[in-house]
């Protein structure tokens, strides 16, 4: 695959609004990949059951869908004032499922230190676990972008920027990706390739060669 490198002036530079996810799929980074700036929007209306707060991974039987619980919350609540339930092991859980789907894996034993050191911290919110493990990842694929963590009404207004809010969900046929197209990977379990699982799948089988698969499986035709 050939990639077009184009230098932009900062008139032509790209920025996207997005909201945070927990350790987010393939297609997100796809999303971020043409991206010059990245705006994380915090303010925008918490919705449930959605990756804001959970991610797939590849276990031996199975694909398994880790959940990080909050607390209880009003209807209309912005996403940085949701709340992480420590009531629930959910981090025992989370980590136990990292071990045993990737323990053997090529790179685990290079991020798994790093990555725990994440999880052994205990964040409030929701949105600050997210952008810490962003941030991990982010720079694990390679992707230096200019990442802006709230965006303000003023901001929008003097730096306009694409909508993507909830575009990249669980809710949406497989077949109707908008920034991502299958390109497998070696996986460590099973015969049949699994796409577009949490991102952390992908650092753990291929490390370093992560940020070439990401590119092979944008849609986008010029990345940077």
């Amino acid at each position: 695959m050939i990639v077009r490198v184009i230098e932009k002036s900062t008139s032509e530079k790209e920025s996207v609004r997005i909201e945070l996810q927990y350790l987010p799929s393939l297609e997100y980074f796809c999303c971020l990949l043409k991206q010059d700036e990245i705006w994380l929007e915090t303010e925008e209306v918490y919705q449930k059951q959605t990756y804001r707060n959970r991610c797939k991974v590849l276990t031996a039987n199975k694909i398994d869908i880790l959940t990080v619980p909050v607390k209880k919350y009003s209807h209309g609540t912005l996403s940085k004032d949701i709340e992480i339930d420590y009531d629930q092991n959910w981090k025992r859980r989370h980590w136990g499922c990292f071990q045993s789907a990737y323990g053997k894996s090529p790179y685990y034993e290079y991020y798994a230190p790093e990555l725990r050191a994440i999880y052994d911290k205990e964040y409030q919110f929701l949105v600050d676990l997210n952008y810490e493990l962003l941030t991990f990842c982010l720079r694990l694929v390679g992707l230096k972008k200019e990442v802006r963590y709230k965006m303000s009404g003023s901001e929008i207004a003097s730096k306009p920027a694409k909508d993507f809010i909830s575009t990249i969900n669980n809710k949406k046929s497989t077949n109707n990706y908008k920034f991502y197209r299958s390109v497998p990977y070696y996986q460590t379990f099973g015969n049949d390739f699994v796409e577009n699982l949490s991102i952390i799948d992908l650092l753990f089988n291929m490390g370093p060669e992560s940020r070439g698969i990401l590119i092979s499986s944008s849609k986008a035709e010029e990345l940077l």
